[in-house]
């Protein structure tokens, strides 16, 4: 028997209010999968970032309410800064919700066994400041953004500030010391180049995972005393170059590590042996800006904190936010490129290679003095290229260098033709950029 006209107005009437008190359909959000290392040798290092990343996701769902209006589905993957786990992590959060609309590896050696599949599963890969150098040519890597610099840039601007400090290179001795990684390898082309240009000695020193073992590098170190040592760490093997140098008695003074190796974690384990050591900043420490006071209030003030209140702010931290933030600016830029507000991976492709942060939008967002202005095309994946040194003074990170911007006269040339030969080796037909 069909139910009176009024019974079933009342059954559909609570049918709609139980379906508006269920979360949002996948449909209705923006997937964003986060790969993390919050175990094992790297933690140090990877759990910093990866709460900056959960913190603005938070705080962006709490107090904007999404990205145009649409709530922001998050969820780590643990990858333990291992390559298997991390594709395992991608294979599996790809397709989930509505898509993944980006994945930031967080890893050189993950990034080099995703880009192949990038293109296939049209889902972009963000590597803010690490991933493969010649990617910065989108041309070829039309699915690869190696955002505010390569570490092709990163070797430039060691070797510009070093000639600079020291009246030229020529005659010098420059050491490496190297996570023994696809990412460690890296700046290894760059330096050998400038070694010819600049008539310095250059060495590199490998460090098998996860890093404790440098007794032999740093025995070889004290015999041969190069002028400077450039360390290309991560997780614990920063920490522990530093104490090793400290027992042969090499300067802490002479030292200046990449970005990776420039960090809180690498620093305080030593203490104060540490004070002098150097690194390479993409953006400053510290919680003074907007963007941190919002974060307090919207995320930690509601106990919803990933980490520490006190950790806010910290070096690794704030690269986390800032990542976060150039993910969602793509996936904003996408939204208005496309008119729609659930986009897709390919779509947010697009908002990435459009991705432009102004001066006045960095201020609209809470990052003024966090970050410097951006832009991406289909030529340029980097965006931007520039750092600053700062220097341990035992408590904190101080600055010692104005800002150096990588020699693009030099670089580009080196990236368009390592990636003409990855092309050619994997059949690709470079982008037009018309």
């Amino acid at each position: 028997m069909r139910a009176p006209r009024s019974a079933a107005l009342l059954a559909t009437t609570a049918a709609l209010a139980l379906l508006a008190a269920q979360p949002a359909a996948a449909a209705d959000t923006i997937f964003y999968p986060s790969l993390v290392y919050r175990s094992g040798a790297y933690a140090p290092n990877g759990i910093p970032f990866a709460n900056g990343v959960a913190d603005y996701v938070a705080m962006i769902n709490a107090r904007d309410g999404g990205v145009g209006g649409v709530k922001i589905e998050f969820e780590e993957c643990e990858t333990g800064y291992a390559t298997d786990r991390g594709v395992e992590c991608y294979e599996r959060l790809k397709t989930k919700g509505a898509g993944a609309v980006a994945f930031s590896p967080l890893s050189t050696g993950i990034t080099f066994a995703l880009t192949e599949k990038a293109p296939v599963d049209k889902i972009p890969l963000q590597t803010t400041g690490y991933g493969r150098s010649e990617s910065a040519d989108g041309r070829v890597f039309q699915w690869n953004f190696p955002l505010l610099g390569t570490y092709w840039s990163a070797a430039d601007i060691l070797i510009q500030h070093t000639a600079k400090i020291s009246g030229g290179l020529k005659g010098k001795k420059i050491t490496l010391v190297y996570h023994d990684s696809p990412y460690g390898k890296e700046p290894i082309p760059v330096l050998q180049d400038h070694a010819a240009k600049h008539g310095y000695t250059f060495e590199a020193i490998p460090v098998t995972h996860p890093g404790v073992e440098q007794k032999a590098a740093w025995l070889k170190i004290r015999q041969t005393r190069p002028d400077f040592v450039f360390l290309w760490g991560w997780g614990v093997m920063n920490s522990t170059a530093i104490k090793e140098a400290v027992a042969v008695g090499y300067p802490r003074e002479k030292m200046y590590g990449v970005w990776w190796a420039a960090a809180e974690p690498d620093v305080r384990p030593a203490g104060d042996d540490a004070k002098g050591y150097n690194g390479l900043a993409l953006h400053p420490a510290g919680a003074d800006y907007p963007v941190h006071k919002d974060i307090l209030k919207y995320v930690y003030d509601a106990g919803k904190g990933a980490g520490k209140r006190e950790e806010v702010g910290e070096v690794l931290y704030n690269r986390g936010v800032i990542d976060a933030m150039l993910k969602l600016e793509a996936v904003r830029t996408a939204q208005k490129i496309y008119n729609k507000k659930v986009v897709t991976g390919s779509e947010v492709r697009d908002g990435f290679e459009r991705l432009e942060l102004t001066a006045e939008r960095i201020k609209e967002l809470g990052f003024e003095g966090l970050v410097t202005p951006l832009k991406v095309s289909c030529l340029d994946h980097e965006g931007a290229r520039k750092a600053r040194i700062h220097q341990w003074d035992g408590q904190k990170w101080v600055f010692v260098s104005d800002w150096i911007e990588a020699d693009t006269n030099y670089l580009r040339p080196k990236m368009e033709a390592a990636a003409a030969a990855y092309a050619k080796e994997k059949g690709i037909t470079p982008a037009s950029c018309s």
